[in-house]
C-alpha cells in the first residue's frame, strides 16, 4: 500500500454518522507509524503510545506542545503525564471509535 503522508493532512470535522476506520484502513495507516499500537479501553478502540523523557520537566514541555496539536487540530487526546514519560491515546469520542484524524495526530505528535 502507498503512504498516505498522514503528518502532512489535517483532521477533517467529525460528527456522530462518521464511519469508523476499517481493518484495512487501520492496518494500512498503523504500518506508517512508529510504536503506536491500537488497545481497547472500555469497548473503545484507541491508538495509545509512551514516549519517554530525561525528567519530569521536559514530558511537561512534550504535553504542553501536544496540547497546542490538539488545539490546532481541535481533536483531543487523553494525555498522562508522569515523571519521565507522557502516555497519549487518541480516539475519536463522537463515533467511539478511530477515525482517520486519530493516525493523523499519532503522527503529527511524532514530530512533536
Amino acid at each position: 500500500m502507498q503512504s498516505t503522508q498522514l503528518n502532512t493532512q489535517a483532521c477533517e470535522a467529525c460528527h456522530v454518522e462518521a464511519p469508523q476506520a476499517t481493518e484495512q484502513q487501520k492496518n494500512q495507516w498503523l504500518s506508517e507509524l512508529s510504536g503506536w499500537q491500537i488497545q481497547t479501553e472500555q469497548g473503545v478502540e484507541q491508538l495509545y503510545k509512551t514516549y519517554q523523557f530525561k525528567n519530569f520537566v521536559h514530558a511537561l514541555e512534550f504535553t504542553n506542545k501536544i496540547g497546542e496539536l490538539a488545539e490546532s487540530e481541535a481533536h483531543h487526546p487523553k494525555i498522562v503525564t508522569q515523571w519521565g514519560e507522557v502516555t497519549l491515546a487518541w480516539w475519536t469520542h463522537k463515533i467511539k471509535g478511530l477515525h482517520k484524524n486519530d493516525f493523523i495526530c499519532a503522527a503529527k505528535s511524532d514530530q512533536v
